[in-house]
């Protein structure tokens, strides 16, 4: 399957964590309790590393594409997160995003495809918004999140939210957003509905939070003669 932006963006965004430090005191309203606690932690979310498995499925020919590595997230400051993933199952790929760009670096190739966002940084600020210390502000500003009711992921109880983005570009690329998250507060799964039917699941474990990270964490040095595609 070609890589396209939209892929690049799906490729990266869909393994945006929600960190969240744990629930209060029960509210009058579940939601209102899980927002409070958010913006609790925007405040001190410095970053995180965890174990992510990822399931790209396509409807069309019914097939799972099924990926498995680490992720590493810092934020430099608000506004700028930045994050790196390392894939080793089934084969090795490093996905860097920050800055307003995005890397696919597969070294058994020695191959990169590059892309600037650009008119698409809208889209991936957005997705953004769904974790790395985000408030409930923010995410009430560009989401419509509603209660999905309790579940159960690997065998933890859960919570799952629903959230349809507000901008109308937005909705183009993804009808719906769903998240699981821990009764430690901690996001275990998260999907991203595609308009078409085709999905991103992402499941974390053995989640770090702010853990010391440095800046070389999260960064990607493409080695020299690396084959370069870049996106328009």
């Amino acid at each position: 399957m070609p890589i396209t932006c939209s892929k690049l963006i799906f490729a990266t965004a869909a393994t945006l964590p929600l960190s969240v430090s744990g629930f209060a005191a029960p509210a009058a309203d579940p939601l209102d309790a899980v927002m409070a606690q958010m913006d609790q932690m925007s405040a001190t979310f410095k970053g995180l590393t965890a174990d992510i498995r990822k399931v790209a499925h396509t409807t069309s020919i019914n097939v799972d594409d099924t990926q498995s590595g680490t992720i590493t997230v810092k934020r430099f400051k608000p506004g700028d997160t930045r994050l790196r993933i390392d894939l080793t199952v089934p084969g090795k790929q490093v996905i860097a995003v920050g800055n307003g760009k995005g890397v696919i670096f597969t070294p058994q190739n020695n191959e990169a495809t590059v892309a600037d966002f650009g008119k698409s940084r809208g889209l991936v600020d957005q997705l953004m918004l769904l974790g790395f210390g985000s408030n409930s502000r923010e995410l009430k500003s560009a989401y419509t999140v509603t209660m999905g009711g309790p579940d159960t992921v690997n065998g933890q109880k859960a919570t799952r939210l629903l959230l349809v983005p507000k901008d109308v570009e937005v909705l183009k690329q993804i009808r719906q957003c769903e998240m699981w998250i821990s009764e430690k507060g901690l996001t275990l799964q998260q999907k991203f509905n595609e308009p078409g039917g085709d999905y991103v699941l992402s499941t974390y474990t053995k989640i770090n939070l702010n853990p010391v990270i440095a800046d070389k964490d999260v960064k990607l040095d493409l080695p020299k003669g690396v084959k370069e595609t870049k996106l328009k």
